[in-house]
């Protein structure tokens, strides 16, 4: 039986109208907590409909993290949750890294731990 060290992942989808973060258990493959501009809760808060911006990326990531201390999952079970966050941002293709690490900060402010990989615990922090 192999176990995956780096069990919870963070995973985020960013386009110009949305943005939506998710922590998926690799074990199962299982998205464990999700948060998302497109929801009404979130979405009724933006000012003028700006659901795509770094304000809307940090109160995304203020909602991921209350649902993660609500599952019980803001720790990671002590290993914390992985986030890559150069990949995240080439993935999306993105020239700005300002949401992606409005997120990352949001999480990290909000008492989850987050184990930075690849590098990125080093990179720009607005």
């Amino acid at each position: 039986m192999t176990v995956v060290m780096q069990r919870y992942v963070l995973r985020l989808f960013m386009s110009i109208k949305y943005i939506t973060a998710n922590v998926m258990d690799r074990n199962n493959g299982r998205i464990v907590a999700s948060a998302s501009t497109v929801e009404h809760a979130l979405k009724d808060g933006f000012e003028c409909g700006r659901a795509g911006n770094a304000k809307a990326a940090a109160a995304v990531g203020e909602v991921l993290a209350m649902r993660l201390k609500v599952e019980g999952l803001h720790q990671g079970l002590g290993r914390g949750i992985h986030a890559d966050v150069n990949k995240e941002i080439q993935k999306m293709g993105l020239k700005n890294s300002t949401k992606v690490w409005a997120l990352v900060n949001a999480l990290k402010n909000n008492g989850v731990k987050l184990v930075l990989t690849d590098g990125s615990d080093s990179g720009p922090s607005p």
